[in-house]
């Protein structure tokens, strides 16, 4: 007799609290005004690559690379491979992070 294979449902994700820990990585990851304008640069302008941000803001070239690592070692940028080209995004994260900061500063 042949046993019936069970669908398995994933089960319901719980958020938890992030840990004192896990917000503090996030937040030393913006703790620079440069890397708070590249998230803002990335957000307003999705998939953009790091010689444009450094072309943007009038930076040197090592400079942003540097930051955008930080930002992306913190969980704010994930970086996707488009052939030769490498272009950032906003994570969850990142997004949250940048909304906070927008708010932030009109207050």
């Amino acid at each position: 007799m042949l046993a019936i294979k069970r669908k398995k449902y994933p089960k319901e994700k719980v958020r938890q609290e992030k840990s004192a820990k896990q917000m503090e990585r996030h937040l030393k990851g913006v703790a620079n005004h440069r890397r708070i304008e590249i998230l803002f640069l990335i957000a307003e302008k999705k998939g953009i690559s790091v010689d444009s941000v450094s072309a943007i803001l009038k930076c040197n070239l090592k400079t942003i690379s540097a930051h955008i690592l930080r930002l992306e070692q913190a969980g704010l940028v994930r970086k996707r491979n488009m052939g030769r080209l490498v272009v950032h995004e906003l994570s969850p994260y990142g997004q949250a992070i940048q909304k906070f900061l927008k708010t932030f500063s009109h207050s």
